[in-house]
């Protein structure tokens, strides 16, 4: 049987449980322990796969195809541990279950309730990652704040799971916030001890908590904190602000959280190295010889979580290239052609990423064509690929009126086209073409000098693809298509000839990087935005994200809820 770690989060959300939960398990694993990750959501959506990216940031799509939480990204990029459908688990997952049962008659006519159906089926889903395969320690993270009546089942879920598996085999950890009071001068632990005593009244007493602080905790302070919270002094971690999220193993490191872990839960203490993270990773992270500027053209850029991925996949590519990759985040319904110049200003490579429904789709159109005209390094991803193929029929084909059928069912030139087996599916969560397939690359291809492979293995999320009737004109134009699906069926990477660096793809590359193994693409796409001519290779003349007002950010936020209920992936 393996060994339990849960993760709460008190006093505000958004503390990063996600990033504590991904670095303590890279702690574990550097020691030679096996670790598993998990996250259990308590919003009654089944999956975040139709919820719009101002309610919930990006949808992160795993190898077997689930749509699940962003922080299942940060498991993966922090650990060597694969996630999939069972490492994310959701309220409208384990209700729909319970009510399906019940429906088949399998309670036996019994009242069903939260306790102890729902909790039971809760801990059936923590045990499940861990069944069937060898694992050491399981980490689950439990998402909301302490305090939330959405969070209630799972906490007396995990509150019975350890009364169940005995306290030297599962611990609680508790992410809080030591907030700096400026006028006063002074770090406050109230909110901490209110939080803890919110714990407490569920039945849950925390063995480690993480401080997230701005300041160094005094001795003091962290004996007041131990003292009121009931815990030693030694299990009061700071976890302070750093200027790269991959310094926070370091950081825990430092302040012997993996062994106080170790001892908590009976492991023999190993040392464990964190040297090569911190020679490989966070020392070029924050000590690049080069800068480079890029901009990210979209209609969620004003919340960072709706391209998390995209922006992390960017900065291990920066890693790769011994270099700073400053993001400038350009909403793409700002952009026309009058005021391209003014947009990409400094710019040696642009990125179009994924995205939903037309709003903002001629703004990344005009970014495409600034990009091919001037001979931009430029990278599509999935709707980035799609806008790619629509921008090269109109501009260069001359087909007026070119556009996908998602857009313009009645557009004469439908480049872009509805996938086959999506014509007649009417529930839109869960049924886009999902997960890791295979893709062949052409040789003599920017993409297979970059994979150095013929085939390789690549995550979708779409219901669109390129009109296959339309091949022969596109290709003779320039249009090279790089990448196929087995057969040929599918095209899944386009690059276009005559220019230094032009590549885009239907799947998403962004959710198999690494900070310590950049994607390919990412890492090659940053090296020839070094190398354009007009890369001066300094600092950045322009904010690196755009102000926002509050009026207009709730504007698009209400834009985007509404348009979530109806629109199908790109």
């Amino acid at each position: 049987m393996p060994k339990y770690i849960f993760i709460t989060g008190g006093v505000v959300s958004s503390l990063g449980k996600g990033i504590a939960s991904a670095s303590i398990g890279r702690l574990l694993e550097a020691k030679g322990l096996k670790v598993a990750l998990q996250k259990l959501d308590p919003y009654i959506n089944v999956d975040p796969g139709t919820m719009s990216p101002y309610q919930h940031g990006e949808v992160y799509v795993t190898e077997d195809g689930a749509e699940t939480d962003l922080d299942l990204g940060h498991y993966e990029r922090f650990t060597s541990t694969p996630v999939g459908r069972v490492n994310n688990v959701t309220t409208g997952q384990i209700y729909y279950e319970v009510i399906t049962k019940e429906r088949r008659g399998e309670f036996l006519g019994v009242t069903v309730q939260v306790v102890p159906h729902i909790t039971d089926a809760i801990k059936e889903r923590i045990r499940e990652v861990s069944r069937g395969k060898r694992f050491d320690i399981v980490i689950t993270e439990i998402g909301g704040t302490v305090g939330d009546i959405e969070s209630l089942p799972f906490l007396e879920a995990v509150r019975q799971f350890r009364h169940e598996v005995g306290r030297e085999n599962a611990i609680f950890v508790h992410l809080t916030l030591i907030p700096f009071i400026r006028a006063a001068g002074e770090l406050k632990t109230k909110p901490t001890q209110h939080s803890v005593g919110t714990l407490r009244e569920i039945g849950i007493q925390p063995d480690i908590l993480l401080c997230r602080t701005e300041k160094r905790l005094s001795k003091s302070l962290k004996g007041k904190i131990a003292l009121f919270c009931d815990v030693e002094e030694n299990a009061v971690i700071e976890a302070r602000d750093v200027r790269s999220i991959y310094e926070v193993p370091l950081v825990f490191k430092e302040q012997g959280l993996d062994e106080v872990i170790c001892r908590y839960l009976k492991i023999e203490y190993k040392a464990g190295s964190l040297h090569a993270w911190k020679k490989e990773v966070v020392d070029k992270a924050l000590s690049p010889k080069h800068t480079v500027k890029i901009a990210v053209v979209g209609k969620y850029v004003d919340l960072k979580d709706a391209y998390k991925s995209i922006y992390e996949a960017l900065n291990h590519a920066g890693i790769a290239n011994d270099a700073q990759v400053i993001v400038k985040r350009v909403f793409s319904e700002k952009i026309l052609k009058s005021n391209c110049h003014q947009h990409f200003k400094g710019i040696t490579g642009i990125l179009v990423p994924g995205g939903f429904g037309m709003r903002g789709i001629e703004g990344k159109l005009t970014a495409v064509q600034y990009a091919r005209e001037n001979k931009i390094p430029f990278f599509g991803i999935c709707l980035g690929m799609q806008c790619a193929t629509i921008e090269f029929a109109r501009d260069v084909l001359g087909w007026k009126g070119a556009n996908s059928t998602e857009f313009n069912k009645k557009t004469p030139y439908p480049v872009i086209s509805l996938l086959e087996e999506q014509e007649k599916v009417e529930n839109l969560g869960g049924t886009m073409r999902l997960g890791a397939l295979p893709c062949h690359l052409k040789k003599e291809t920017l993409a297979h000098k970059a994979y150095k492979a013929d085939e390789v293995m690549e995550r979708h999320r779409h219901r669109y693809e390129f009109n296959n009737q339309y091949r022969d004109e596109f290709q003779k134009q320039g249009f090279k298509i790089a990448g196929v699906s087995p057969g040929g069926k599918l095209v899944e990477i386009i690059e276009l000839e005559e220019h230094p660096w032009f590549l885009a793809t239907q799947f998403h590359p962004e959710f198999k990087s690494k900070p310590d193994r950049a994607h390919p693409l990412f890492r090659e796409f940053i090296r020839h935005a070094l190398l354009h001519p007009q890369n001066a290779n300094g600092a950045a003349d322009f904010s690196p994200k755009e102000e926002i007002s509050r009026a207009e950010r709730a504007e698009r936020a209400e834009q985007n809820g509404a348009e979530s209920a109806g629109e199908r992936a790109g």
